[in-house]
């Protein structure tokens, strides 16, 4: 008989990823000492239930988050917020200080207008999100107070305010969407979708040069062996943008 998929995915001890559509987009969990969990990113608007269910799974209820940070401000990773904010014992979000206006506004980033379909889809309505109050701004080289310490990594481009996210003490790395994972096949998120992509492809190299042992990808499953030399060996590819 054949198995569901699971809701929640253990990568190391206390962390997990959930993902909210399929593998294509996943939130992550920490859990602390204290049994509360930091929630990194809420997926698309109807994300939330999804979340919900993958908490359950491991004994917890919204009731238990006590952060949420958003590695950025588009409405797949935005998108759930506020829902998850209400439900939740958080009165707001933590993201970076460049993407906070996005946040606070319910509006997504801007996108690449000099690359093909970027300046359409910038154009187009729709992209945005219901409105999030962000309580606290974050910077490069910021540690989150959580679970021994997730150093916050700015890695712009794919937005202003992007970040990529390192949990030193169980050597994972989330690079949110500097890289994409889809259908385990490592690359750069679409370029339309980017404000910058050249940008993005410049400061995702910094992922190369920082210490972990598991990379988790907010599209795309996470790669447990031998990860930095997988992440590595894909920056190190010529471009074929």
């Amino acid at each position: 008989m054949g198995m569901g998929r699971a809701p929640i995915i253990p990568l190391a001890p206390g962390v997990y990823r959930i993902p909210t559509l399929g593998d294509f987009i996943n939130s992550f969990a920490f859990v602390d000492d204290d049994e509360s969990v930091t929630l990194v990113d809420c997926g698309v608007k109807r994300a939330p239930a999804k979340i919900v269910s993958a908490l359950e799974a491991i004994g917890k209820t919204p009731a238990d988050v006590t952060r949420i940070v958003l590695t950025h401000a588009h409405n797949d990773h935005a998108g759930g917020a506020a829902q998850m904010v209400q439900r939740s014992s958080v009165d707001g979000v933590m993201v970076h200080a460049e993407d906070a206006d996005f946040i606070s506004s319910g509006i997504g980033a801007p996108r690449d207008e000099s690359v093909r379909f970027g300046a359409m889809f910038s154009r187009m309505p729709g992209g945005g999100f219901a409105p999030v109050d962000v309580n606290e701004h974050l910077h490069d080289d910021f540690i989150i107070d959580v679970a021994g310490g997730i150093r916050v990594v700015h890695t712009p481009g794919h937005t202003p305010g992007h970040i990529s996210l390192l949990h030193e003490p169980t050597s994972v790395l989330i690079t949110g969407d500097a890289i994409w994972n889809m259908r385990s096949r490592m690359s750069w998120p679409i370029a339309a979708f980017c404000t910058s992509a050249v940008l993005n492809q410049q400061t995702a190299y910094v992922l190369g040069e920082l210490d972990y042992s598991i990379a988790a990808f907010t599209h795309g499953p996470q790669i447990s062996n031998d990860a930095r030399e997988a992440v590595r060996g894909f920056l190190n590819r010529p471009s074929r943008d």
